[in-house]
């Protein structure tokens, strides 16, 4: 019993010390430097969702994994998370509202369905939005709804009219209820006849996950993540650069994943199970991170370390960072706790009217009570390469972004071991 206790000791003590003093062999500037010259390169054209390049680097973060030796998702043959999303393209809209003609130029559609038809006002739940309306107010909830809509759009939102247009033509999750907006000047709408036909495609993307087995409580689960998708490429800007890059947004969350990913399953004193995933879709409404969350039960998701943007230095400086919602558990407080003597310290978020908390892929599973936060350190009200062509590698501070991870990386410490639960957020109060 005694030479058991010495044994489990040792292994303890010896983890313990590569924790605090070998971490730099693992997480240093030099390192961060080679993950991010890959996802950030030109080659990478800006990483956008649907389309090859994206493949290409979803094909690296999956090698890097293997290189970590972690392990697959449950049943899955690979580190790839698959899942398809459906296009509705309008190939046909007639109809008409009280004589008003409706057609492609007033109609707006949020569906999956090859075919609407609407002979009567009863057949849909109608909303208003009607002049002096807040739009995001009125309009955004409806997307959460489970019931048919129809959306009567005043026309002093026709610039807003005009981007549902275009959200409408992405791809999203096959569902079975359908929105309609219809951009009119008629205040009290009595009579419609709508027809509509849809060319629908599936489209497929992929999360990339890979997992580190805990030994006491496998399974409780901690996950860290970042999102590996960008913009793409655009109309070249005054430098004639066409590519969005990405390497702050955010190929720089990416890079700590694969950092932790790598640390962790040297460290091997992990209780509870490890998740590492880089999302796709972020940029396009977070749909990554959304079908992700579906293959949990939130109750066994003990905390979410959600990275975004930390390769600039915050507004305090080096050796620092925020965290959104840090006010809504006590996860802030375990990480810096475990933090005392680094020099580095972790901030609630001091943009709050940026409402980030709900704005990354750490929303959905906080709003099942998960204690899931963002880590960042980016300028969110002077970000001067946010979404633009020279959010390049150049502009990143790799020794500082090395001091964030390895920051990560110990102040998780507890959590992971199992020793630490941060509380969890209280649904109700984000309704």
């Amino acid at each position: 019993m005694r030479k058991l206790f010495v044994t489990g000791l040792l292994i303890s003590t010896t983890s313990f010390l590569f924790a605090q003093k070998n971490i730099d062999a693992v997480i240093n500037a030099k390192e961060v430097d080679r993950i991010e010259r890959v996802l950030a390169s030109d080659e990478m054209q800006g990483r956008k969702t649907f389309t090859p390049a994206i493949d290409r680097a979803a094909d690296f973060i999956a090698s890097e994994f293997a290189k970590s030796k972690l392990v697959f998702w449950k049943d899955s043959k690979s580190y790839f998370q698959e899942f398809v999303m459906t296009k509705a393209k309008a190939k046909e809209i007639t109809g008409s509202l009280d004589g008003e003609v409706l057609n492609e130029n007033n109609v707006a559609l949020n569906t999956t369905s090859a075919e609407i038809n609407i002979s009567s006002l009863k057949d849909y739940e109608v909303v208003f939005v009607r002049k002096g309306d807040d739009f995001s107010k009125v309009v955004f909830p409806i997307f959460d709804k489970e019931t048919n809509v129809l959306v009567f759009v005043d026309t002093s939102f026709t610039r807003r009219f005009r981007g549902m247009q275009r959200f409408g033509g992405n791809a999203k999750f096959a569902s079975p209820v359908s929105q309609v907006f219809i951009l009119t000047t008629n205040p009290n709408p009595t009579s419609i006849n709508l027809r509509v036909k849809n060319e629908l495609t599936e489209q497929h993307l992929k999360n990339v996950v890979g997992v580190l087995p805990g030994k006491s409580k496998k399974e409780e689960y901690v996950i860290f993540s970042g999102h590996y998708d960008h913009l793409g490429v655009g109309r070249p800007d005054k430098n004639r650069d066409s590519i969005f890059n990405g390497a702050n947004d955010d190929a720089a969350g990416t890079t700590a994943v694969i950092m932790l990913a790598n640390y962790y399953s040297r460290l091997k004193n992990n209780e509870r199970t490890l998740v590492f995933v880089t999302f796709t879709a972020e940029e396009l409404g977070g749909f990554g991170s959304r079908y992700f969350s579906k293959q949990f039960n939130p109750d066994k998701v003990m905390a979410m370390f959600n990275i975004e943007m930390i390769g600039t230095e915050s507004k305090w400086g080096k050796n620092s960072a925020y965290i959104t919602g840090y006010e809504r558990t006590d996860m802030g407080s375990i990480l810096q706790k475990n933090l005392q003597g680094t020099g580095f310290t972790f901030y609630p978020d001091p943009y709050p009217s940026q409402n980030l908390f709900f704005r990354s892929d750490n929303a959905t599973l906080a709003e099942l009570g998960v204690p899931a936060h963002t880590i960042s350190t980016s300028k969110m009200d002077s970000e001067p390469n946010y979404h633009k062509q020279s959010d390049q590698i150049e502009t990143l501070n790799m020794e500082n972004m090395a001091e964030i991870i390895k920051s990560i990386a110990l102040s998780a410490q507890t959590i992971i071991n199992g020793k630490d639960s941060p509380t969890r957020v209280k649904v109700d109060d984000l309704k």
